[in-house]
């Protein structure tokens, strides 16, 4: 009988962890059950003594204790057919099945026939120890995450400005900066802890605080803004461009920092120059004078600090809008310097971890790289395997990995920590590749979830409270989560599923961790001297000292992590210099027409993480938001019919859901939003990614998860406020206005 590798006891006194759910990565103190009142609930408050948060916490984290120990998975699960019921099967059993099924793939299709999509829910330890089982052990590069979906457009877009990856700036930035620019997040709901942050300062200081918020949509965020940039979807990059163009204009470029740490300005110059605040106005879909607000405001600003999210890395020109971004903090030496810089949002607690750990599926840890043969041959050594047994092309990003299921190309699919059949775009479609795979595994903490209903075989999986590991967050902040519960029933870590199923292919040697800090030792020890430099961590100095930032390299003092990186003017790329990118905007992948007038977007409730999993089980989170409701524009609703508080059936080119109508004047004519957390398994099933096209950023291969051509009409019977009551849309919203149009 094979046994876990760790079996931890339920703690007597209180413990310190990171949050398990957005990259913000505050710090938890999690209480243990009273022991007078018995129970499985922990209960969780915020650390003061984390330095990411100071103690701060959102209501998700404030209730995270509630969700531990219900709907749980405690045994393995297998069936052969997916129309046959689930059947409780041994661990045993459960490795028989998945070795046999890694054999037989690889002796039919070889190793590219294996395929895993894992998840920034993973502890680092759990990303390590998968990518070496399948990169290294299996010679498969066939290892994405749903990091894929959120970070791989800011992930690209380092890497091509700045020679590598690594968000260059910290939280205590938010506290020096004079102008903050959210572009494409909706950071009062998605990172509610750094909003607070930032709301908490301009009470103090309003006048040494400006905000700036760009976003179809008016939202808590915009709502604390000095200024709003309500831009059509899509036009991001145009709006970037113009701003540019203004800061040409009015003598805002550091032209010292630009000739000694840049390349590529001349260049930039002349397509700057053609997007005059006109042009801008009028693609965008915004007033003039707004633009010229904004680039005044930069110009005059000591730091301006940048800070986007999904609604600038889920498109079509993700990786170039980062660019974008980026584009103005070099030109006005706006990076390297407290308060400056441009800053991506983390989607997940550990996508970071993910990124140190090689996982996207042209990723290998250390940042380095499957198509470098250099870098394949130092994590070869590292691991002991034989020189050429990591592949040498880029894996199959998750998209990709469905499109290989429709052409019969993987034997076996293994699903970890995340729910794809609710969050990757064109559902149907997905559903009908994924019915192809001869065998679907599913590592899943959680029971009844829409990727278990195509499942073969799912495996309990202790997660984030039941397993010791690491996370880093947004800031590259690290942080020790102690396994303080023991896991329900028979579950296990998803590093020591992996680790078992490495020994049992003879293996033995590469996966025979005592622990998850025998790993963690393994993992930093392949960093040293890289960007992600985290040699100098473990986890005893993460427990003894806390939270630490990387780079962390060997002999550094607690607290000694640098809090922002080029500090220097100069770049990890060949020349030394950073490269300013010049590329001309493309607009929406699917651009809306006379028979789908409309762009949806879809977004994130503060209360909702993700595909729901966890908050649908608790009562506080969903009273807010019992159902998910569609954002209508009140002309939108009169021209499709639409009454407030009716039903509506919203359809795109791949399929339709149907909603309860808002109408408000808080989003912009032409643009319609749902929320993303529903789906199939919910009561109030509207599974909105059923809608989205699967075009993605050339570069990053990033979803264009954040729009899609719809039309409305009404469900009949549905009514209750008529629609041509509600407010009117103002003359900034015309639809009829000079749309973007793609290039592509």
């Amino acid at each position: 009988m094979s046994q876990p590798a760790t079996s931890p006891s339920p703690s007597d006194g209180p413990a310190r962890a990171q949050c398990p759910y957005c990259g913000v990565g505050c710090g938890l103190e999690m209480k243990p059950p009273a022991a007078a009142g018995g129970g499985a609930t922990w209960t969780a408050r915020g650390d003061r003594h984390h330095p990411s948060s100071l103690g701060q916490v959102c209501v998700k984290g404030a209730t995270v204790g509630e969700t531990l120990h219900r709907n749980r998975l405690t045994t393995p699960l297998y069936r052969q057919r997916t129309d046959q019921s689930f059947a409780p099967i041994s661990w045993d059993r459960a490795f028989e099945l998945l070795e046999a099924q890694v054999r037989r793939t690889l002796a039919e299709k070889g190793p590219s026939g294996l395929a895993m999509y894992g998840s920034g829910q993973f502890l680092t330890e759990d990303y390590y120890v998968a990518n070496k089982l399948i990169k290294g052990a299996l010679g498969s590069n066939n290892f994405d995450a749903n990091s894929r979906l959120c970070m791989s457009s800011a992930v690209s877009g380092y890497v091509r400005s700045f020679g590598s990856d690594g968000p260059p700036c910290c939280y205590d930035d938010l506290d020096q900066a004079d102008t903050v620019l959210l572009i494409g997040t909706n950071t009062a709901e998605c990172h509610p802890v750094l909003f607070q942050r930032l709301l908490k300062r301009k009470r103090k200081q309003k006048q040494a605080l400006q905000i700036v918020v760009v976003d179809p949509r008016a939202t808590a965020t915009s709502d604390a803004a000095d200024l709003h940039l309500a831009i059509r979807p899509g036009t991001d990059l145009a709006l970037l461009h113009g701003l540019g163009h203004l800061l040409l204009e009015r003598g805002g470029v550091d032209r010292t920092y630009v000739q000694a740490s840049t390349e590529g300005f001349e260049a930039l110059q002349e397509l700057w120059a053609g997007w005059t605040p006109e042009r801008v106005s009028r693609f965008c879909g915004i007033e003039e004078q707004q633009l010229r607000q904004l680039a005044a405001r930069w110009a005059e600003s000591r730091a301006v600090l940048s800070l986007w999210s999904m609604g600038v890395n889920q498109s079509v020109e993700g990786t170039a809008t980062v660019a974008g971004i980026i584009n103005l903090h070099l030109v006005s030496g706006q990076i390297g310097r407290p308060g400056a810089g441009p800053f991506s949002l983390t989607g997940q607690p550990n996508a970071m971890g993910g990124r140190e750990a090689g996982g996207l599926a042209r990723l290998l840890p250390g940042y380095r790289y499957v198509t470098d043969a250099g870098h394949r041959a130092e994590l070869e050594q590292h691991w002991g395997l034989a020189p050429g047994a990591i592949a040498p092309e880029s894996g199959l990003t998750v998209w990709e990995q469905i499109e290989a299921m429709e052409r019969d190309a993987l034997g076996l699919w293994w699903v970890a920590a995340t729910n794809p059949l609710v969050s990757l775009p064109w559902l149907d479609r997905v559903r009908a590749a994924v019915a192809r795979c001869p065998m679907v595994v599913l590592n899943e903490a959680y029971a009844g979830t829409e990727t278990a209903a195509i499942a073969h075989l799912v495996l309990p999986a202790a997660q984030w409270s039941e397993k010791a590991g690491v996370m880093t967050n947004s800031e590259r902040r690290v942080t020790y989560c102690p396994a303080f519960r023991a896991p329900p029933g028979e579950a296990r870590p998803d590093w020591a599923i992996f680790a078992e199923l490495g020994r049992r292919l003879g293996f033995q040697d590469q996966f025979s961790y005592g622990s998850s800090a025998d790993v963690f030792a393994e993992f930093v020890a392949i960093t040293r001297d890289r960007v992600c430099d985290l040699s100098g961590l473990s986890h005893g100095l993460l427990q003894e000292h806390g939270p630490q930032q990387w780079p962390f390299s060997t002999g550094t003092c607690p607290g000694g992590g640098a809090p922002r990186l080029h500090t220097s003017g100069r770049f990890p790329t060949a020349s030394g210099r950073a490269r300013l990118i010049s590329e001309q905007p493309m607009g929406l992948g699917e651009p809306p027409d006379g028979d789908y007038p409309l762009v949806l977007t879809v977004g994130r409730y503060l209360e909702q993480w993700h595909t729901m999993t966890r908050t649908a089980h608790v009562e506080r989170l969903l009273r807010p938001h019992p159902e998910p409701l569609l954002e209508v524009n009140p002309a939108d609703a009169r021209r499709h019919g639409l009454v407030d508080g009716g039903r509506a059936e919203v359809r795109s080119r791949r399929g339709a859901v149907t909603a309860k109508v808002r109408i408000t004047d808080r989003i912009r004519q032409g643009t319609v939003f749902l929320p993303m957390h529903w789906g199939a398994a919910q009561e109030q099933a509207c599974e909105a990614n059923r809608l989205m096209h699967e075009l993605g950023c050339p570069i990053s291969q990033q979803p264009e998860l954040k729009a899609a051509a719809v039309t409305l009409k009404p469900i009949v019977g549905s009514s209750t406020v008529a629609a041509s009551s509600m407010a009117q849309p103002s003359a900034a919203s015309d639809p009829s206005a000079d749309r973007p149009q793609p290039s592509h």
